[in-house]
C-alpha cells in the first residue's frame, strides 16, 4: 500500500499485502503457505538471514508469508512498528512477560483479569523466579508503592474479563514513563477500531487472535504489537543489554542495525522466544484469523451496539440484581476511551445468587446463546465464571476480581436484536 494514511476500515482489508497481490503468485487473497522450510540464495544468504543483517524467510517455526501478513495487518490497526503472532493468546501473554522479566524481577499487573492469566501470573510465573504484584485496576497510589528496582513492566486489560473495568490507560502510561517501564495491556476485549492503546500510551498490545479478531471460534491464535517506542537500552533490562546465550551473543539493545532497534523486543521476542521454545501459530489459522479481520471493523460496531442494548433492556428486567457494561457504569472513561462503542461483553448479576444464575444460564442454552469458554464469536455465548472459566481462584481471589457467586457473562453477537433479548427473556423466567 502507498503511505496515505488510511483508516481502518481500509487497513483491515488491505494492509501488509500488496494490493496487486501475493508478490510470488499475484493471487490476490493472501494464500496459505504450507511449508517447514525456505530456499536460501546460498551460504552468505542463509548466513546474513541468521545474523538479522538481512530479513526474510529461514524456518516456519519462525515466520511464515501468511503470519506475515497477519502480523503486518494487525500492526497496522493497532498503530504499531512491528507484531509477531503466536498459538495461543496465552502464549503471548506468557512470552511478552519473559521476554522482559526473568528470574529474580516482578512485575505489576492490575488485580481484574481473565483468569487463566490470574492463574498464569499467581501460580506459574513464580515457578521460574518472576514475583508477580498485583494492585486494584485505577489505583495508582498502590500501583506506585508496588514499584520497585526489580520491577520490570506493568501489565493490564483495557477492560478486564468478566467484571468488565475500564483500566486508565494513561494514568497507566504516566507512571510507567515515569519509572522507564514498559506499560503492557491486553486489549482483547477492545479490539481495534474500538480502542488503539498505543495512541494512549503503551507500549505492547497484546490480543487474543480467537476473539473477536478471529470472529467466529475457528481458530486458537495470540499476537504482540510492539508500538517500538520504548528504550530498551535502561540496564535493567538484562536481557536486552547482556550478551543473549539464546542468540550467539546479541545484545538486543546496541547490536541490532540502527533501523531495528526500536522493534528490539518483537525481534528478540521471534529469535530467543519463538525460535527456540516453539509457540508458533500456524498458517491455516493465520488465515483463518485473516478471514475475519477483514470484517472486525463492522462485526465489533454490531457487538457493541447489541450489547449496549442488552445492558439497557436487563437493567430494566425484575429478575436482575444489577448489570455491568462499561460505557454504563464508567461513562467517563468510556467516552474517553471507548466512544465508538464499548465491546461485546455485558455482564449481571441475577436475584437468588449462584443457583438462580446457574439456572438462567442452563436455560439459555440452545436458545440463540451457547454454553462456551469464549467470547467475541459473532454468535452469542454465555456462561457462569465463577464455577468455569474462573473457578481455580479462591473465593477472596474472585471477589477482588469482580467475580461475584451471581455473575452471569454474556459475550453478545451479531444476530437480530429482538432475537436476542427474546432468549434472555424465556432465560430469566427460569429464575
Amino acid at each position: 500500500m502507498s503511505k496515505t494514511t488510511y483508516h481502518p476500515e481500509t487497513l483491515a482489508v488491505h494492509a501488509g499485502q500488496p494490493v496487486h497481490g501475493d508478490p510470488a503468485t499475484n493471487a490476490r487473497a493472501v494464500p496459505v503457505y504450507r511449508t517447514t522450510a525456505y530456499n536460501f540464495r546460498d551460504s552468505r544468504h542463509g548466513a546474513d538471514l541468521f545474523a538479522l543483517r538481512e530479513l526474510g524467510n529461514i524456518y516456519a517455526r519462525l515466520m511464515n508469508p501468511t503470519n506475515d501478513v497477519l502480523a503486518a495487518r494487525l500492526a497496522a490497526l493497532e498503530g504499531g512498528a512491528a507484531a509477531q503472532t503466536l498459538a495461543s493468546g496465552t502464549a503471548a501473554i506468557y512470552f511478552t512477560i519473559t521476554n522482559i522479566a526473568r528470574a529474580g524481577d516482578e512485575i505489576v499487573a492490575a488485580a481484574n483479569l481473565y483468569g487463566g492469566t490470574f492463574s498464569q501470573f499467581d501460580a506459574i510465573l513464580p515457578n521460574v523466579g518472576i514475583k508477580v504484584n498485583f494492585t486494584p485496576v485505577n489505583d495508582f497510589a498502590a500501583v506506585e508503592a508496588a514499584i520497585n528496582d526489580r520491577t520490570r513492566l506493568i501489565f493490564i486489560e483495557s477492560v478486564g474479563n468478566p467484571a468488565l473495568d475500564i483500566a486508565d490507560i494513561e494514568g497507566y502510561a504516566a507512571l510507567a514513563r515515569k519509572h522507564r517501564l514498559p506499560l503492557v495491556v491486553d486489549a482483547t476485549f477492545t479490539p481495534p477500531p474500538l480502542l488503539r492503546p498505543i495512541a494512549h500510551g503503551a507500549n505492547l498490545v497484546i490480543h487474543s487472535l480467537s476473539k473477536w479478531i478471529g470472529g467466529h471460534g475457528a481458530g486458537i491464535g495470540g499476537v504482540v504489537v510492539d508500538a517500538g517506542n520504548f528504550d530498551w537500552s535502561d540496564p535493567k533490562f538484562a536481557l536486552y543489554n547482556e550478551p543473549d546465550r539464546g542468540y550467539h551473543g546479541l545484545r538486543f539493545a546496541h547490536d541490532l542495525p540502527e533501523p531495528l532497534r526500536p522493534i528490539a523486543f518483537s525481534l528478540r521476542l521471534l529469535t530467543v522466544g519463538i525460535r527456540n521454545q516453539g509457540p508458533t501459530l500456524a498458517p491455516d489459522a493465520a488465515w483463518i484469523f485473516l478471514q475475519g479481520v477483514e470484517s472486525l471493523p463492522l462485526r465489533i460496531a454490531r457487538h457493541s451496539e447489541n450489547a449496549l442494548a442488552v445492558a439497557t433492556w436487563l437493567q430494566r428486567h425484575p429478575k436482575v440484581a444489577w448489570v455491568r457494561y462499561p460505557s454504563l457504569t464508567q461513562p467517563e472513561l468510556a467516552a474517553k476511551y471507548l466512544p465508538d462503542g464499548a465491546g461485546g461483553v455485558v455482564v449481571f448479576g441475577v436475584k437468588g445468587g449462584a443457583a438462580a444464575a446457574r439456572r438462567v444460564t442452563d436455560a439459555a442454552n440452545g436458545d440463540i446463546f451457547s454454553i462456551l469458554a469464549n467470547v467475541g464469536d459473532a454468535k452469542s455465548l454465555i456462561i457462569h465464571p465463577a464455577s468455569t472459566t474462573h473457578s481455580q481462584l479462591s473465593d477472596e481471589d474472585l471477589l477482588k476480581g469482580g467475580v461475584r457467586p451471581e455473575l452471569i457473562r454474556l459475550s453478545i453477537g451479531i444476530e437480530h436484536i429482538d432475537d436476542i433479548l427474546g432468549a434472555l427473556d424465556r432465560a430469566l423466567a427460569a429464575a
